[in-house]
């Protein structure tokens, strides 16, 4: 039976992209392949995984890490009227094998950053919603940054949307991103997704001006539907 460190499992709603405020059990598993500079999530592999079985309830139960699949269907069962169940992280598809095996009645969210192409390969029948980022700030674990674009068109490619499977990207904006550069990934994407959210970044010192956002956004809907939608869910405190 596979196994993964996970930091937590709880009920709360989509704070990001098209599904904004949609009911979901949260699945976030320990442990990512990438440093991002404005990622606020712990990178070490937690002793503990939280549960939250009361939503809301801010009262914890803790299950020694790591733990197995039948675990975390149980955890995601006892959760009722939920939309999907978010794979979240750290990086989900580092956990693929878990994933693969999982049966759980409501659909699969998956929340990645789209550089694993083999392990989505794993993965990509399973499940239902992709909200995959397209990182364009270097992050100091990537080498070979020509590589790590490649990487991800071909997980857009090998998720994309479908009949059956909602796959959208999801690219952070900060003032100092490079439009063309937007621009040329969304170009490569552009046939394998729903549409693209420019999300804010959160970090009040890095926030891009409304005008330049909007310029991007005019520059972007002649590749494919382009929304602004900044995270909410540190708008009203919830997980």
């Amino acid at each position: 039976m596979m196994h993964a460190p996970v930091s937590e499992v709880f009920c709360s709603v989509q704070g990001e992209g098209p599904y904004v405020g949609s009911r979901q059990a949260f699945v976030r598993f320990a442990g990512c392949n990438l440093s991002c500079p404005y990622c606020d999530t712990p990178k070490e592999s937690p002793e503990t995984c939280r549960f939250e079985e009361n939503p809301g309830s801010g009262s914890f139960t803790y299950l020694e890490n790591p733990l197995s699949g039948d675990a975390i269907e149980r955890m995601v069962s006892s959760f009722s009227k939920i939309h999907s169940v978010s794979l979240t992280g750290g990086e989900p598809l580092l956990r693929a094998d878990l994933i693969s095996g999982l049966n759980v009645s409501s659909p699969l969210y998956l929340e990645s950053n789209m550089t694993l192409p083999q392990m989505a390969k794993k993965i990509r029948d399973k499940v239902s919603y992709v909200s995959g980022d397209f990182k364009l700030i270097p992050s100091s674990s990537v080498e070979d940054f020509e590589d790590h674009i490649e990487r991800s068109i071909e997980c857009f490619r090998i998720l994309k949307n479908r009949k059956g499977r909602d796959c959208f990207c999801k690219i952070v904006v900060t003032r100092d991103i490079d439009a063309e550069d937007v621009e040329a990934v969304v170009g490569a994407i552009r046939d394998y997704i729903s549409c693209l959210v420019l999300q804010p970044v959160s970090q009040a010192d890095s926030l891009p001006k409304p005008g330049c956002l909007l310029d991007l956004q005019e520059r972007l809907l002649g590749h494919v539907d382009t929304r602004i939608i900044p995270q909410t869910h540190k708008m009203w405190g919830c997980l």
